[in-house]
């Protein structure tokens, strides 16, 4: 595939997320769809209250103009789109929610476990109507099984993992945008060794889209992406790791992603059987901010690690 292709999608949507950014803040500002904060988060984060929310729609817009642009309308390109628009879609209603309503929670445990079990389903139809391998590899051994219909569960299980990991990610100003921009960078490569052209495009689009959109996000954030864009991304890199048929490579490349995940299962697991809490507060990078780490120190530690984990990704994957 025409590597120019791969970039110019990462330059088209750098540049619409940056230009869609003026626009977009100011109106977010004057509909005051400002950000409801935590009461029960760090103290510091309280004078974040009233900033923009909902800057997932700038991420999300300049990925589907560019994708639509530089992508071929294959069965995998529906598959992406419903992936990532689908998942934001659910995310943008939980922002509405939680802005109309004022207050800090949006949809139900129910009714956004009901809006991403819908998707996934879609996902999985989409999956079996284009005949897609069913055959899960085991980085490194050259081994594979065959889950047969068995796999369609996995593949919801992936996206709801990978979504709510990623969602609990955006935590802090920066942070999502730049591990998640690493983690696409290392599935760009990935799918491109796996011949997965649409998942390649898509991926470079969100480096672009994300990266783009960190101008306005990078500390102190001029606006937060809300669900719409956490979500949205979630539901993207799950979508190209399975189409790239490295889904169990997701757990390495995603690899922050997964300790966000686990530290949450972990603080809420032990404090349940325990009545004890392993972290000073859960997702883990508010337990470093708690521990006296400055925002952009833990935000640049988890930008390193996230690159390592992406680095040991693309090893396994045996990119180089």
């Amino acid at each position: 595939m025409d590597m120019m292709v791969i970039l110019f999608s990462l330059g088209a949507s750098f540049l619409l997320a940056v230009l869609l950014g003026p626009l977009f803040i100011p109106l977010l500002r004057r509909m005051k769809f400002g950000q409801q904060i935590r009461t029960d988060g760090p103290q510091s984060h309280l004078k974040k209250s009233g900033t923009p929310t909902m800057g997932g729609i700038i991420i999300m817009l300049a990925l589907l103009i560019s994708f639509l642009k530089f992508a071929d309308k294959t069965p995998a390109f529906w598959v992406l789109l419903t992936a990532s628009i689908g998942f934001g879609l659910v995310g943008f209603l939980d922002d509405y929610i939680k802005i109309v309503f004022k207050r800090s929670l949006g949809l139900t445990a129910r009714q956004k476990l009901f809006g991403q079990l819908l998707f996934s389903i879609i996902v999985c139809a989409q999956l079996y109507n284009m005949n897609h391998s069913t055959v899960v590899s085991v980085p490194l051994t050259g081994w594979g099984f065959d889950m047969g219909w068995f796999y369609y569960p996995f593949v919801v299980i992936i996206m709801f993992a990978a979504s709510n990991a990623v969602n609990f990610t955006d935590g802090l100003d920066g942070l999502l945008s730049g591990t998640s921009a690493i983690a696409f960078g290392a599935f760009t490569l990935v799918a491109l060794q796996a011949s997965a052209h649409e998942s390649a495009i898509f991926s470079a689009a969100m480096i672009g889209a994300v990266l783009g959109f960190l101008i306005f996000n990078a500390h102190p954030a001029k606006v937060f992406m809300g669900d719409a864009g956490s979500l949205g991304i979630g539901g993207g890199i799950a979508a190209v790791a399975i189409l790239a048929k490295a889904e169990l490579l997701l757990i390495v490349i995603g690899g922050v992603f997964v300790l966000e995940m686990l530290s949450v299962i972990l603080q809420v697991g032990s404090f349940k059987l325990r009545g004890k809490r392993i972290f000073k507060m859960s997702p883990i990078h508010h337990h470093f901010e708690l521990s006296g780490w400055s925002e952009w120190r833990v935000v640049s530690v988890f930008w390193f690690v996230g690159l390592l984990f992406a680095l040991v990704g693309l090893a396994l994957a045996r990119v180089f």
